[in-house]
């Protein structure tokens, strides 16, 4: 596990500039640093030592010196893919899995990345030639950027370092951003910064003479479906994924686990303590608010294992990581992060390497907008006036508690929902919480709106979900998530959070393998009437108590709607008075002092709005105004005590 960063062209100090980047990048790999210089190229690389720890240094060369590798990842079905590369006659330097990589390279070409089974983004600098190949893994576990500039093609882990060579003057995309209100990702190549790209999740990238080519190597089938009976499938889901824990044990330091209360982790950090002879460490995190706190189910699970368990309480005070949050993954940072930030934190005390659960709910159906689109179907039988007209009026007068999904806002969602059909009910159902069009509109003002590109923020989910690769409703939806925010909004999470603190994340659920699997299940083993993620209940009903598997889903996450009206209020109002993007104008400040107003008044639980445009006006302060991380948290705590 590491950080990356390579240039490609460039001027006499491209060098220099290479070890700017991946200074930048030392929090993903504090443990060694690595560089490699030609005519044409400039590598550079810091490592987190997980496999290996003698002689994994990257750089990387094949024997004769002519294919140079960086990788941050790691290849968990690298033992087999070594076997069968010496039987070939390949030689290796090392130990280390991601060396597998320049082998396959030698031997099939760019089809090398077909025969990896893990998380990756790696680069490979082919000098006879003169050729650049990035890589990203199937599922976006390890993140890639990349861009032209100064006459020289650019690449990095994060934003960060591409900034750090001081050759790019930082420029809002207002356009990303315009989407991302929506959608809660950043989607397709762009960033929140115009000229940076990402390399999509699946993609390759080829480097050569100056041109550039991107093209997709894998994709998922939801088409052709699994034949046997459901119980042979779920015998089947449980082979591939305890075959998978064990693959993502791989590892010469000790493996620990993050452990919620929900079924995913739990399941996964069972399978892994059946893999392991010692007690397996574990991290969870809660909160003093009980109908927030998940920690007295992960103790279940802890003591039904005998695992040697972690735990922390946080509270409102998280104001204060949410600088740190957004410099470390260089866009605004989500509620979800900040328990991940946190139990990376805790994680790190004990370990270099955790399991979790992330991949559940995308692979299996385990958000309730799955069911809700059927109950969607249902209501709509009204006529569309009546809900219009009576029932819009009739659900506004439902109070709000500003609990974790409350009557209100189910009421709100379903009459909202109602009025759309298929992918567009399910483009509106995802950003409901955060930014519709309609409040966009209210939200920006017109020379934004005149200026965008594409103003319709629903192309970016209707393009999966009208795609050939699925037919069914359940499953339609499940391919938009993994296509798009899955790589582009959990996956930034998971990565740079646990990054923060040099920890690297593995999750089983992502195995690609286990994916497709996944995507092989008729519809009812994933949603089986409105039981949400069916079948891997059936699985986790074997290693966890019924209590869990029947609980409903909590999710990991704080009563922020309620600190946003208590602790957070005053915070709140002072910065919102100062508004970068308003100054600039970007925003309306009417509209964000009612979005303010409703949401303190009680009216209507505005936290997940709210929360983009807090994290939007520390995000433009860190990154175009020159602010540090520290004067950052400063200036927070300024706001919250006035």
């Amino acid at each position: 596990m590491c950080g990356i960063a390579g240039i490609v062209g460039g001027d006499s100090a491209r060098e220099e500039a290479v070890r700017r980047m991946t200074d930048a990048l030392i929090h993903r790999g504090p443990d060694d640093s690595g560089y490699f210089h030609d005519s044409d190229v400039s590598l550079g690389q810091r490592r987190l030592a997980i496999i290996d720890l003698v002689t994994g240094q990257q750089p990387i060369s094949n024997e004769t010196e002519d294919v140079v590798l960086i990788c941050n990842g790691e290849i968990y079905n690298s033992p087999q893919l070594r076997n069968n590369l010496q039987a070939k006659g390949h030689a290796f330097k090392t130990a280390s899995d991601v060396e597998t990589i320049i082998h396959l390279y030698e031997e099939y070409g760019e089809k090398c990345v077909n025969y990896l089974r893990g998380m990756f983004a790696f680069a490979l600098w082919d000098q006879r030639q003169k050729k650049l190949v990035l890589a990203r893994d199937h599922l976006g576990q390890k993140p890639l950027y990349f861009g032209n500039f100064n006459g020289g093609f650019f690449f990095a882990s994060e934003v960060k370092a591409l900034l750090a060579t001081a050759w790019l003057e930082p420029e809002v995309n207002l356009e990303a951003i315009w989407h991302y209100m929506s959608t809660r990702f950043v989607p397709n190549q762009s960033s929140l910064f115009k000229g940076i790209h990402k390399l999509p999740a699946a993609h390759m990238l080829v480097w050569q003479d100056g041109d550039i080519k991107v093209s997709r190597y894998w994709d998922l089938d939801f088409i052709h479906k699994h034949s046997g009976s459901d119980a042979d499938i779920i015998d089947g889901l449980r082979d591939v994924l305890d075959e998978a824990v064990d693959l993502h044990l791989l590892s010469d330091v000790r493996v620990g686990a993050f452990l919620s209360g929900g079924i995913d982790s739990g399941t996964i950090a069972a399978m892994m303590a059946l893999h392991s002879k010692e007690p397996v460490p574990v991290f969870s995190i809660g909160v003093k608010e009980q109908s927030f706190n998940e920690l007295p189910y992960a103790r279940i699970v802890a003591d039904r294992y005998g695992m040697e368990g972690h735990e922390q309480v946080v509270s409102a005070d998280m104001i204060h990581l949410i600088p740190r949050m957004i410099q470390h993954m260089d866009e605004p940072s989500d509620p979800y992060a900040v328990g991940v930030f946190l139990v990376s934190q805790l994680a790190r005390k004990t370990v270099k390497v955790v399991l979790s659960g992330d991949g559940g709910d995308e692979n299996f159906a385990g958000y309730d907008r799955y069911a809700g689109q059927r109950l969607a179907d249902m209501y709509a039988i009204l006529p569309k006036w009546l809900r219009a007209n009576v029932m819009s009026r009739m659900v506004r007068l439902i109070p709000e508690s500003f609990g974790y999904k409350t009557m209100a806002q189910k009421a709100r969602w379903l009459n909202e929902v109602s009025m759309y059909e298929a992918g567009q009910r399910y483009a509106y159902s995802m950003s409901f919480l955060r930014f519709t069009p309609q409040v966009k509109h209210r939200l920006f003002t017109q020379r934004v709106i005149d200026g965008l590109e594409v103003e319709n923020s629903d192309r970016k989910i209707l393009d999966y979900f009208d795609a050939a690769n699925a037919d069914e409703l359940v499953d339609r939806m499940l391919y938009t998530d993994l296509m798009t925010r899955m790589p582009d909004h959990l996956m930034v999470i998971a990565d740079r959070m646990t990054m923060a603190h040099s920890l690297e994340s593995r999750a089983p659920l992502l195995d690609h393998r286990l994916t497709e699997y996944a995507a092989a299940m008729p519809p009812h083993l994933k949603l089986h009437g409105s039981k949400l993620k069916y079948g891997l209940r059936q699985v986790a009903g074997r290693y966890l108590p019924r209590e869990l598997i029947d609980r409903k889903k909590q999710g990991f996450g704080f009563p922020i709607a309620q600190w946003m009206r208590t602790e957070l209020a005053g915070c709140l109002q002072r910065l919102f008075r100062q508004s970068r993007f308003v100054e600039l104008g970007w925003f309306r400040q009417e509209t964000v002092d009612t979005l303010l107003a409703e949401h303190l008044s009680g009216t209507v639980d505005h936290n997940f709005r709210l929360w983009i445009l807090l994290n939007l006006e520390l995000w433009y302060r860190l990154y175009f105004e020159g602010m540090s991380a520290d004067e950052l948290g400063e200036f927070t705590a300024s706001l919250m005590h006035g």
